[in-house]
């Protein structure tokens, strides 16, 4: 049997299953710096060391043993499926008929990561810019589709001191795709512990970036809230419709509204000047999500929308007309119909910004 074992990013992230496999294994293979967190699980084990770059021979060797009788354990950080042994191994038993194998997964990058940030995942591609095995082409035409695609996008193998032109092509294609503003999230492992850093996309370049750095870039409905990098799903929170925004949509129902600048209105502009007023009163209230600016009022479980303007903008309401007169043909489907709203929120979001 062979047991290709995901570790984590540390010992203290490692499965109870990962745990009793190795405890059970005859043979370890591994390279060097995984040895070490698992050194009080190896005593009377044989122990296979080698350099990177040496993973076919690890595997060539785990099946070797296997075949001998022995319960051998393969050794990768992270998760061994995500850019580790297991495609290593499962390319190679293809030339044999007696080989049994188990993978044991871990706590990949991308997701200890995340959970240094915050709450950054939904939708998401990793993709690594290592090229040693990779072509270059083959790395920019990933980015830039996860990109278009509004993919979350977390980052493996960013560079090293001897291969930086992945990172910055990968830069220049995240640039032409995303918006400066977007928020960024960097994890930084090392011997002193891990360092996180949240920042954009436009200020990425002035941080320092090494092999041992994830790089989590957000969509269009990432934001920053207290320190930590949120990517929004999309949860409804049920709020009864407000008295005057009731009887705004009973007049807006009848096309009684005044679509653009209402300068007529004694508060106008509410928020800034030129604003569209054709939704005077939010249809998505409360959203809840702070992609666009709004916020809770802390303590008192009231949503504010005085910092988003983005349901103002004629880009926006023109968005939302398409489809808006389809959700809400009465009043009461602004409650019963809120998660077609919300959803339509989310489609102009990512259309037009």
């Amino acid at each position: 049997m062979i047991s290709v074992i995901g570790i984590g990013p540390s010992r203290e992230d490692m499965s109870i299953r990962a745990l009793n496999a190795i405890k059970n294994c005859e043979v370890i293979i591994a390279y060097k710096a995984y040895i070490k967190p698992i050194e009080d699980l190896l005593d009377g084990k044989e122990i296979i060391k080698k350099g990177m770059g040496d993973e076919i021979e690890r595997a060539e060797i785990a099946i070797q043993k296997s075949r001998e009788g022995k319960n051998v354990a393969i050794i990768s950080s992270g998760d061994p499926g995500v850019f580790g042994m297991g495609n290593v191994i499962f390319q190679l038993i293809g030339k044999y008929s007696d080989i049994e194998v188990e993978v044991i997964p871990g706590v990949t990058a991308a997701t200890f990561a995340a959970s240094k940030l915050g709450a950054p995942l939904h939708d998401f591609a990793v993709i690594s810019l290592s090229d040693i095995l990779t072509p270059l082409s083959e790395i920019k035409r990933k980015v830039e589709f996860a990109s278009k695609g509004d993919f979350v996008i977390a980052i493996y193998n960013p560079k090293s001191k001897t291969r930086k032109e992945p990172f910055n092509e990968a830069y220049r294609v995240l640039l032409e795709n995303k918006k400066p503003s977007t928020p960024v999230g960097i994890v930084k492992s090392g011997d002193n512990g891990v360092d996180t850093t949240v920042t954009t996309l436009g200020e990425l370049k002035n941080h320092e970036i090494n092999m041992s750095t994830t790089v989590i870039i957000g969509n269009s409905m990432t934001y920053v809230q207290d320190g930590y990098m949120i990517t929004p799903r999309g949860y409804m929170i049920r709020s009864d419709i407000h008295p005057l925004s009731k009887e705004f949509y009973e007049h807006f129902l009848e096309g009684e509204i005044v679509e653009g600048p209402n300068l007529e209105c004694e508060y106008y502009p509410c928020h800034e000047e030129g604003q569209s007023c054709t939704f005077c009163y939010c249809p998505f209230y409360p959203c809840g999500d702070s992609s666009t600016g709004g916020k809770w009022i802390k303590d008192k479980g009231v949503w504010s929308c005085q910092d988003c303007t983005w349901i103002h903008e004629d880009k926006v309401v023109k968005c939302i007309l398409e489809k808006f007169p389809e959700i809400v043909k009465e009043v009461d489907d602004l409650k019963k119909r809120k998660k077609d709203l919300l959803k339509l929120r989310r489609e102009c979001i990512q259309r037009v910004g």
